[in-house]
């Protein structure tokens, strides 16, 4: 590039969405729906963990980090692309695309580390069972939670910081959203530690926990169907398969977008897709398959659900009542 732009008076531009103008309410009114969606579905299950001292145990203190992920995806995503699908104004400050990179790829790295030590969770109990209070006490939870976001917080913040440059060589997003390799071909000069480090970072996310949660649901299903009990065994390959089912959608989704980034050929849409479908699909699955289809979380989301309406029906009868029989 010729021109060098500052990024303190620099306007970037989102790709276009090519919306025409009758499709423009509709697909903000779809995009606001679907924002309040993910956002009432995973504090549906933050709220029923939090509120139920039943379910303070490993493996929902875990999942309660999961949608506090989602959200944290959705809320970097969403807020801008409905606003700007209203406005028609596709240009963002670089500090703010700065913040949504960070915000999506720890959503990304997040989900990959709370789902690997989610099976890790599960390993240890049914494989390892004797073990599990040890293994999984109070202490080595805060620790595994911990280590969980610093090392997300840190690797993520330190690739992006990579690409942080005072001057730029080129104004246009290549993608729908902000994100490292969009940011990447905005950097004047060479980037190859950029690249090697990106490389390394998704080599390590997408490869080394995909083995950590496959080996954990291989062995758990091997250890469950050598077991005789047919309603234990049926039921553990419904929910490992579904669970690993989910998380490699979600690993190949990724895995094709950050494909899609390196091939120049790549049709457009196609990485539009594939970028939009990691952000929308996920948050809405993960607290439904996750979350309100494991039976503990869903019978006391019931019972939570019959309390508070029971306590607001009392409250709105009871001046009645009193009354009319005083």
């Amino acid at each position: 590039m010729d021109s060098n732009f500052s990024i303190y008076t620099t306007s970037l531009t989102l790709e276009s969405l090519e919306l025409p103008p009758s499709n423009i309410f509709p697909a903000f009114i779809f995009g606001t729906l679907t924002y309040c969606t993910i956002l009432f579905l995973n504090m549906t299950v933050l709220l029923t963990i939090a509120l139920n001292q039943k379910l303070y145990k490993p493996m929902y203190i875990l999942l309660f980090n999961l949608p506090l992920n989602d959200m944290v995806g959705a809320s970097a995503f969403f807020p801008q692309l409905v606003s700007s699908i209203l406005s028609q104004n596709r240009s963002i400050t670089y500090s703010a695309c700065f913040v949504q990179a960070f915000l999506t790829h720890m959503y990304g790295a997040g989900a990959f580390l709370i789902l690997s030590a989610m099976a890790y969770d599960r390993y240890v109990a049914i494989c390892c069972p004797l073990k599990y209070n040890t293994l999984m006490s109070p202490n080595n939870l805060l620790k595994i939670i911990i280590i969980m976001w610093i090392l997300n917080f840190t690797s993520i913040g330190s690739l992006l910081a990579l690409n942080y440059r005072k001057e730029i060589c080129s104004t246009q997003i290549v993608d729908i959203f902000c994100n490292n390799p969009s940011l990447m071909k905005l950097v004047c000069g060479d980037t190859k530690v950029n690249n090697y480090y990106g490389l390394f970072v998704t080599a390590f996310f997408e490869g080394m926990l995909l083995l950590i949660v496959v080996f954990t649901y291989v062995q758990i299903l091997i250890t469950v169907i050598t077991k005789r009990q047919s309603d234990a065994k049926s039921k553990a390959i419904q929910t490992c398969g579904t669970h690993l089912i989910v998380f490699l959608c979600f690993e190949f989704t990724t895995l094709f977008l950050f494909i899609a980034h390196r091939l120049e050929s790549a049709p457009q849409n196609l990485r539009r897709a594939l970028g939009a479908s990691a952000l929308i699909f996920p948050p809405i699955l993960n607290p439904l398959i996750y979350g309100l289809k494991t039976r503990e979380i869903r019978q006391n989301l019931i019972f939570l659900f019959h309390k508070k309406f029971l306590s607001c029906a009392l409250l709105f009868l009871k001046p009645i009542y009193c009354k009319y029989y005083p």
